[in-house]
C-alpha cells in the first residue's frame, strides 16, 4: 500500500490538510510534506497571518518565494506530521501552460479585443493624420 511509504509517516490528502486552517489548528503542505505548525504560529517572525494564508493549498511556492533560510527549513522537521498524497494536489502549472482552461481563453479574448480596437483605431489615426496634413498644407501660404 503506497500509504505506508516512509515507515510510520502518514499520508494525508490535500482535503484533510485543508481542514486545519485556524490558528488553533494549523497544517501546511510544503514540498509534498505536511507540517502541523500550530505551536509555531506565535513564534513565526512574519506573524501567524502569513502562515494562515498559506493553509489549504500547496504552500511550497509561498515558502520558497519568501526565501526561508536553511534554519527555517530544518525547523520544519520538528513539525512534520506526514506526507501529502500527491494525487490530491493540483499539479503545478508554472512552466506548462494548461491546454484549455479559463485563464487561457480570457487572455485570448482580451488580445482579440485589443486587435479589434487596433484594427479600428489605426486606420482612423492614419485617416486623421492624412486629413490633418491635407488641411494644413491646403491653408493659403500667402
Amino acid at each position: 500500500d503506497h500509504r505506508e511509504m516512509g515507515g510510520d509517516g502518514k499520508v494525508f490528502t490535500l482535503e484533510e490538510v485543508s481542514q486545519h486552517t485556524s490558528n488553533q489548528d494549523c497544517w501546511i503542505a510544503i514540498d509534498g510534506k505536511v507540517y502541523d505548525v500550530t505551536k509555531f504560529l506565535d513564534d513565526h517572525p512574519g506573524g501567524d497571518e502569513v502562515i494562515l494564508t498559506s493553509t489549504g493549498k500547496d504552500a511550497t511556492d509561498d515558502f520558497e518565494d519568501v526565501g526561508h533560510s536553511s534554519t527555517a527549513k530544518a525547523m520544519l522537521d520538528e513539525y512534520y506530521v506526514g506526507d501529502i498524497d500527491s494525487a490530491t494536489v493540483p499539479t503545478k502549472t508554472k512552466f506548462v501552460p494548461p491546454p484549455s482552461n479559463q485563464t487561457q481563453s480570457n487572455q485570448n479574448k482580451s488580445s482579440d479585443f485589443l486587435i479589434k480596437i487596433l484594427q479600428f483605431l489605426v486606420p482612423l489615426l492614419i485617416l486623421g493624420l492624412a486629413l490633418g496634413i491635407r488641411s494644413y498644407t491646403k491653408s493659403p501660404s500667402s
